[in-house]
């Protein structure tokens, strides 16, 4: 009976002490488990998503000798090419990997492996800045029902999944660090935790500007309630800058030289190092008065809103600057930009659950550990909870971040219930209590409510469009293509960078809002007549005409414009100056060559 002790107390020691290296080898865990469950995706390079396509694209050219600064995509819309507003942060760690795998295998599998690999990086800094943030707010021990809850965000595991290379990964782990950072006892480091965690994800992109801009509210708010925090806000402010101006000059694109609004351009790195000085000075004057601290932080903020609106007005409305057409027949209804409440049931409802539990936990254990030091922290967590919950009302493409900040929250809540349910002496409540407690706190029940209750399920034709889209993405079917010589190809804007990635061939466009001009080329193109389809044609220079009939994007062609070109060519009116190219029996295309 007492030998069973022991070794419990030396496991609790081990998991305490080493909390790091069995978060890393859990990390592994999952890693093998990914690769061996997604290897076919891996085998087939089944980059499914448009991003992903146009990143590896983006990796190829630069290690093909394209320059550091220089974004452009030039095997769309060629010669001149297309301007994508990334940076080469997340290009750097798959380039390396396809270097290092180089050494080893072919370069089709180096590229394989790589991307395979490359989107689970950011999953281990994500792992364990989630297992830091348990042990500093809920418990020691608690580490490892933290990382149980991560993997149980299904849509923001989907970000690290093999393939998703896309910079989304990087940026949710800043986001984690972020938070690690907010519950750091240690006021200079914490603060300077969240400089750079911020200041690396802006320099990525802009998708997390309302998160980093809610954690410097955070720890000016604690500044005004204690002085002592100077300190903190001191080192936030002094790496944020610096860290936003050194990776303007290391990544900035050179297009992004320009005062646009989309990304760390000038616009906002002014932002930034202007907030960042004024904080600096406050943290630095730091009055001893609570209402003088206040009056000063409202200033302060009053003064860098007052100086955006009057310097950089062009930003005030769509940060993406595109013109009103494009963005009421594109941008507007592009899925992940809509509000969770106007997407089906099956997609929204397991996307809201584990926020919704996470903010409730938040307020919970802010609750209970009042008069402690944990309590700033956990007031920190609950507010970025609330503002996530917020977010989904405005966009989905929240919800990644939103389930990312459930974690704590519902880590402390299952810290607080399984213990006690375990101590109950019947059996059923100790086992059955457990698991019904558990996917209840994880949000799983989430899946098993959309697989059993009946409500907006897929019809026959969303079957069929999904078949298209699968069909017309894939690699062998890509292939084909190549038989045919190396030219610009008019096709769907949503299929091009799979174009670009999985053939020889050049495209037009893609969802990419800078090139706003030629995305609505293409709509036109489409949806007006055969006239309009070839001159807008040949002012790309395209020799061929490519489409995947029953894609997503087609459907919108036919709907918006029942007599335009594409429906025209899709029930076989096809105008004379298009010359059939023949296709293996099975192929999911159809091709021609425009005279």
């Amino acid at each position: 009976m007492h030998s069973g002790r022991p070794l419990a107390f030396d496991l609790a020691r081990d998991l305490d002490r080493h909390w790091l290296r069995w978060t890393l080898l859990a990390w592994v865990a999952v890693v093998a488990f990914y690769i061996h469950q997604r290897w076919g995706g891996i085998y087939w390079l089944s980059l499914a998503d448009t991003d992903d396509n146009m990143r590896l694209a983006q990796v190829r050219a630069w290690m093909g000798g394209q320059g550091w600064y220089d974004l452009r995509q030039y095997r769309m819309d060629p010669p001149r090419g297309i301007d994508i507003h990334w940076s080469r942060i997340v290009d750097l760690p798959i380039a390396a990997l396809i270097w290092i795998f180089g050494w080893f295998t072919t370069p089709a599998w180096a590229e394989r492996l790589a991307v395979g690999f490359a989107p689970m990086l950011p999953l281990s800094i994500t792992m364990a800045s989630v297992a830091l943030v348990a042990r500093r707010l809920v418990a020691p021990l608690a580490w490892p029902l933290a990382i149980v809850f991560l993997l149980c965000c299904a849509v923001t595991i989907r970000m690290f999944w093999p393939l998703r290379i896309d910079h989304h990964g990087w940026q949710l782990a800043a986001l984690a660090v972020t938070v690690a950072g907010l519950a750091d006892p240690r006021r200079a480091r914490g603060g300077a935790v969240v400089g750079l965690a911020s200041a690396f994800s802006l320099s990525i992109g802009l998708e997390m500007l309302p998160y980093c801009a809610s954690a410097g509210a955070v720890i000016a708010l604690r500044w005004v309630w204690h002085r002592d925090e100077a300190r903190r806000m001191a080192a936030y402010a002094a790496t944020l800058g610096g860290g936003c101006a050194l990776g303007f000059a290391a990544f900035a694109s050179n297009a992004n030289y320009a005062m646009r609004c989309d990304a760390l351009t000038p616009v906002w790195l002014s932002v930034m190092v202007v907030a960042g000085a004024l904080l600096l000075a406050l943290a630095a004057a730091n009055p001893a008065n609570r209402t003088l601290r206040l009056v000063a932080a409202v200033i302060a903020g009053g003064v860098i809103a007052a100086g955006f609106a009057l310097l950089f007005p062009q930003c005030l409305g769509r940060p993406e600057g595109v013109s009103e057409e494009l963005a009421r027949t594109w941008l507007s209804n592009v899925r992940e930009a809509k509000p969770i409440y106007r997407h089906p049931f099956d997609t929204a409802f397991p996307m809201a659950v584990l926020p919704v539990i996470g903010l409730v936990g938040a307020i919970v254990a802010s609750w209970r550990a009042r008069g402690t030091e944990r309590f700033v922290g956990w007031v920190a967590v609950a507010l970025f909870g609330a503002f996530a919950c917020a977010m989904l009302l405005w966009q989905v493409r929240a919800a990644p971040a939103a389930q990312l900040l459930a974690v704590p929250g519902a880590t402390a809540l299952g810290w607080i219930i399984f213990p006690w349910l375990m101590t109950r002496t019947s059996v059923l409540v100790r086992v059955l209590g457990t698991v019904v407690a558990f996917m209840l706190v994880s949000g799983l029940f989430a899946g098993l409510v959309v697989r059993w209750v009946p409500v907006d399920r897929p019809d026959p034709r969303a079957k069929m469009i999904s078949r298209a889209g699968a069909r017309c993405t894939s690699l062998p079917a890509l292939a084909t293509l190549n038989r045919v010589p190396a030219a610009t190809v008019f096709t769907h804007v949503d299929l091009a960078p799979r174009l670009i990635v999985g053939s020889h061939h050049s495209g037009i466009t893609g969802p990419y809002h800078r090139n706003g001009d030629a995305i609505l080329d293409v709509h036109h193109a489409f949806q007006r007549t055969p006239a309009d389809f070839r001159r807008i044609a040949q002012a790309h220079g395209a020799r061929y005409l490519l489409i995947c009939p029953n894609m997503a994007e087609t459907t919108n062609y036919r709907s918006r414009s029942p007599g335009g070109f594409y429906a025209q060519i899709a029930r076989g009116e096809v105008p004379g100056f298009l010359e059939r190219v023949p296709l293996p029996r099975n192929s999911p295309y159809r091709l021609w060559r425009i005279r």
